[in-house]
């Protein structure tokens, strides 16, 4: 199954590099498993949850000159993203809100 959340911004760096880099992240129940090195471009970083009894990663895809970050939400099997999806969700809202102009989420 795969979900996709779409994040434009207003202005700044890039979100997925705030994210990446971001200590708040375990307080959400979010960890940075593996990124690509910060300043390339497209750069991208993948977040699994720090709960083992949440299923699926949340791969990251910044896009500098939309200032769109691209979150595709995949788990395995009959898995929902329900919760991932929702810490995600929390964090972007309660962490990065003053950058964020739209999230839509196009579920699976």
């Amino acid at each position: 199954m795969q979900s996709i959340i779409q994040v434009t911004c207003y202005h700044g760096g890039s979100l997925r590099e705030a994210i990446a880099n971001d200590k708040r992240l375990e307080k959400y129940n979010l960890a940075v498993i593996r990124q690509k090195r910060s300043g390339r471009n497209p750069g991208w970083a993948k977040l699994h949850s720090a709960d083992p009894e949440v299923p699926g990663a949340i791969n990251l895809e910044w896009d500098p000159a939309t200032k769109t970050l691209l979150a595709r939400i995949v788990t395995k099997g009959k898995n929902t993203a329900d919760r991932i999806t929702g810490d995600f969700t929390a964090y972007l809202m309660r962490c990065q809100h003053r950058k964020i102009r739209s999230i839509l989420l196009l579920p699976a």
